[in-house]
This record gives structure tokens, C-alpha cells and sequence, in this order.
């Protein structure tokens, strides 16, 4: 028994000196691509893409449920799924003050009270360690009343494509003690040609290059940097597409009547939160027959999906399948993402280089989007906040 612990002492030793050293001496910048379908990588030309796998890591990451932008994003930052770190879709109800919160609600959106968790920007920096962010989701929000040491404010501030890249390598030129070791920056591209266009389309198709060849140069760049063999660059993204057709659409208002509901808040999934608690019932019951969706009532909903617990949760949970859509009136654009974190079309892609990572290797199966924070809170040698991911999980893609 002696022994054992003595081993174990010594393997934490050992792991704790090695993050010390990765956080002291190497950088890492990470860049979201949103709606980076897996399969884009393999299916488009991308050379500098192709280039990241034969000389680092390739692999096929999986988000939470719901596969959806803002709660992927800031699952990524803080290894929570969106059940329990508040951001549970785009849009829905805060039970306590009866306000929606929304994307395009600029109130709601910036309020710190929805975002819970502690996102490796200020777990690092509350370790001593700089971090900046380029649009990442929520990065603009005073979470615990802070943000990174360098943030922009995606509300404000427009800043091209290029002049990210542009702000990327500005802030690894920064000297030494003002230097970020940490760099996570947002791109609103392929997600906007996915939706508009469908994700196997012509101008999907120019997206991804566009990003292929913007990235190349970022990296060329990068490594003309007097401290290039210190960095790590990860490209990953939240979420998949898939293709939406207008037949595939039920209205709610054919299914269910409106004295019933209080609020739909009809994005993938459908929340739906009854007028009286009497309604729940006959809710579910109205729709649990309709093929092409599963119906839950928030406490029935299966564990896989880590989904319901939250206070904000509606009283029955809609998933459609994949491409299919029960509104208030059919979705307009070809494609479209939410779905079953599982299905095939939701994967993302990954592609990570640099010091810590190994070279040419293609890590087997899928890894969840929540061991993202772990990895950084590793490469950035600081101690992650509790979480529900693990860096044994990602462990294999390390040197």
C-alpha cells in the first residue's frame, strides 16, 4: 500500500513539473472554426489542413448536446456541458425573471449571471498566466466580474478575417512579460456558408479553402516568430452541419394548442415551457407519437445527452432528427446544426502542431469537446477548475 502511494506521489510530481515547464516555456494558440464539420477536412482541398495531420495530430472531436454555437463555445473554454455551465441552448427562458435569453437580446446575452464555470481564460490568468481572446464566445462577457488580459468586444468591434490573424501574431510579438501565453480567437466561417448554402456546396466548398489558406499564413507567420518552436496551434471548432429541407417541417401550432404553452423556444432543441403546470402532460402526450421526434419531459431525458437538470430547462425537451424541424413556420436556409451530439453530420474537426503534441498521429474513435479545457489548463501548466472532462481522454494526442 506504501508503494503504491509513494508511485502515485510520484507520477503527480512528475505531471505537475511537466505543466510547470509546458506553462513557463510554450504558447498556445487556439482557434475555433464555427461549424467545422469533421468530414470538410477530407473532403474539400485544403493543403495546409493536410499538413497539420501529417506533422501533428488529426483527429474527430464530438460536441455537447445541443450542438449548437454559444453553448459549444463556452463548453469548450470551460469543460462543462451546457447542463450545467447555463448556456443550455441560444435561446431560452430564465424561469427566475422571466426574461429570454437570446442571441440577439444584447442585455441578456452580456449578462455574467448566465455563465457559469470558470473559463480557462480567467483560471489561467488567476494563476498568473496572460491569455487573450479574439471573439471567442462569452470572452466579451465580465464573468466573475473579469475578462482575459486582452479581449475584444464582439459587439463593438469589427475586425476582418486577415486582421485576426493580424491580431494573433501582434500579440505573440508582444514582449516577453507582456507576451499571452494562452490565444483563443473565432472565426464566423464555415457556419455562415453551411447555413446559407447547405455543407456540401460550391460556396461551403470556397469557405473552407478560403480558411485553409488564411490559416497557412498565419502559421508561415507564426513560425517566422523568434519563438515559433515554443508554440502550439489547435484549429477545431463547436459543431457540425447538416442539409435542412422544407418538407421535412412540422408547424406547432398543427400539434399543439397555444393556451398550452407559455414560451416555445423553437431552435434545435425545442424548449418548451407550459402555461400551467397541468399542460406538461398533455405536451408530451400530444407529441411523443409524431415520427421523426423524441419528446422528453426534462426530468425523462436519457443521460447520454447530459441534458435537463438545469433550472432554466424547459418542461418538455423536442429533438428532432437530423434535418428535421418542428417551428412556427420552416426553416429557410439549406443547412443546419443542434441535433444529436452523436449523429454523424455534427462531428468537428481537429487538427493540432507544435511542441507538445505528436507528430503524424490520428487519434482512433472521438473525443469530447469537454476535454478541451483540461488539455489548455496542461499545455498552459495551470490547475483546471473542476470540470467534466478528463485529459486522460486527449492524453494519447501528447508527446
Amino acid at each position: 500500500m506504501i508503494k503504491k502511494i509513494l508511485l502515485a506521489l510520484l507520477v503527480t510530481i512528475c505531471l505537475s513539473c511537466h505543466a510547470q515547464v509546458a506553462g513557463c516555456d510554450t504558447y498556445t494558440v487556439i482557434i475555433s472554426l464555427d461549424g467545422l464539420r469533421w468530414d470538410y477536412l477530407d473532403a474539400y482541398d485544403v493543403p495546409f489542413f493536410d499538413q497539420l495531420a501529417k506533422q501533428g495530430v488529426k483527429a474527430v472531436m464530438s460536441p455537447s448536446f445541443p450542438s449548437k454555437t454559444f453553448p459549444n463555445h463556452y463548453t469548450l473554454a470551460t469543460g462543462l456541458v451546457p447542463d450545467h455551465h447555463g448556456i443550455i441552448a441560444n435561446t431560452f427562458l430564465d424561469r427566475a425573471s422571466d426574461d429570454v435569453f437570446s442571441l440577439s437580446n444584447q442585455e441578456t446575452r452580456s449578462n455574467p449571471q448566465y455563465y457559469g464555470g470558470d473559463p480557462v481564460w480567467l483560471t489561467a490568468k488567476r494563476q498568473g498566466v496572460k491569455t487573450a481572446t479574439v471573439f471567442w464566445v462569452g470572452s466579451d462577457v465580465a464573468i466573475q466580474g473579469e475578462h482575459a488580459t486582452y479581449w475584444h468586444d464582439y459587439l463593438t468591434e469589427k475586425i476582418s478575417f486577415p486582421n485576426r490573424v493580424n491580431e494573433i501574431i501582434r500579440l505573440l510579438q508582444l514582449p516577453e512579460q507582456q507576451r499571452p501565453h494562452l490565444v483563443m480567437a473565432y472565426f464566423e466561417e464555415p457556419d455562415a456558408s453551411g447555413h446559407k448554402y447547405g455543407p456540401i456546396s460550391a460556396p461551403t466548398r470556397r469557405a473552407i479553402e478560403y480558411l485553409d489558406s488564411l490559416l497557412s499564413t498565419l502559421w508561415i507567420r507564426i513560425q517566422a516568430l523568434p519563438i515559433a518552436s515554443q508554440i502550439n496551434l489547435i484549429i477545431t471548432g463547436d459543431h457540425g452541419m447538416t442539409t435542412m429541407s422544407r418538407s421535412c417541417f412540422i408547424n406547432i401550432n398543427d400539434v399543439l394548442p397555444q393556451r398550452w404553452i407559455k414560451r416555445a423556444c423553437n431552435d434545435f432543441p425545442l424548449l418548451i415551457y407550459a402555461s400551467q403546470p397541468q399542460y406538461i402532460d398533455s405536451i408530451y402526450n400530444a407529441l411523443m407519437h409524431i415520427d421523426h421526434f423524441r419528446v422528453w419531459k426534462r426530468n425523462q431525458v436519457p443521460a447520454y445527452l447530459n441534458y435537463g437538470s438545469n433550472p432554466n430547462m424547459g418542461d418538455v425537451i423536442v429533438l428532432p432528427d437530423v434535418g428535421w424541424l418542428m417551428d412556427y413556420k420552416p426553416y429557410t436556409s439549406l443547412g443546419s446544426h443542434g441535433f444529436d451530439h452523436t449523429a454523424a453530420d455534427m462531428q468537428v474537426g481537429f487538427r493540432a502542431i507544435g511542441p507538445d503534441f505528436k507528430q503524424g498521429y490520428e487519434k482512433p474513435g472521438r473525443f469530447r469537446n469537454v476535454c478541451i479545457y483540461p488539455l489548455l489548463c496542461h499545455l498552459l501548466g495551470v490547475q483546471p477548475s473542476p470540470c467534466d472532462g478528463t485529459l486522460q481522454e486527449v492524453a494519447d494526442m501528447l508527446r
